[in-house]
């Protein structure tokens, strides 16, 4: 129940961040409820087709589709109290990768993989729908750029499996990685940390 719970909190953050993105695109409505759906379930989808879930999650249970239509009209109808907040967009995308990142890996879990493939199952679930989004919206994916973003994910896996060599309670690892995530991207961003580049100015 709880690890539903977070796939549902998922998805209502990353519905929003694409919601954020579609309207400041000027979309039309269908626009924004087509980028908020891609948003949403993208990187899901990925991961339930690289492991062999057919029908992929959310086609076999509406749940996701309601929860994203909702988070939909929500973000709409609320938009001015939510584009007063400058960060919105960055705090909704954060909290989403989080969230995913811990989903993926539960997945992979699920099936049986390696914990090295269960990280990169999570880092997809996290990152591909944003990266469909920006993609969508004419924007470079924040994952491309220097940004510590899929970084984030994988310190978060790490700690999960770290922390199931000593820790009983799963929900607890949950919570614990799912903050690992969303610290380290928070932190990352207000110190101005990034990833080293790998063009160099010619003199």
């Amino acid at each position: 129940m709880f690890f539903q719970v977070i796939d549902i909190l998922g998805t209502i953050a990353f519905a929003i961040s694409g919601v954020l993105v579609a309207l400041n695109k000027r979309m039309d409505p269908f626009g924004v409820l087509i980028i908020a759906f891609v948003t949403a379930v993208g990187g899901g989808t990925l991961r339930d087709v690289m492991i062999g879930i057919h029908p992929v999650s959310w086609m076999t249970d509406m749940t996701y589709v309601y929860v994203i239509v909702a988070s939909v009209i929500f973000a709409v109808v609320l938009r001015n109290k939510i584009n007063y907040l400058r960060t919105s967009l960055f705090l909704f995308d954060t909290i989403g990768i989080g969230l995913y990142t811990v989903v993926g890996i539960e997945k992979g879990l699920v099936a049986g993989l390696h914990p090295i493939i269960c990280i990169a199952l999570g880092t997809m679930t996290a990152c591909f729908g944003g990266v469909l989004r920006d993609i969508l919206c004419n924007e470079i994916p924040v994952i491309f750029r220097k940004e510590i973003y899929a970084t984030a994910c994988i310190l978060g896996g790490l700690t999960y499996f770290l922390l199931r060599e000593f820790m009983a309670n799963t929900n607890l690892i949950f919570v614990i990685a799912i903050l690992i995530v969303i610290t380290v991207r928070l932190i990352a961003v207000k110190f101005k940390i990034s990833l080293p580049s790998l063009y160099k100015n010619k003199t």
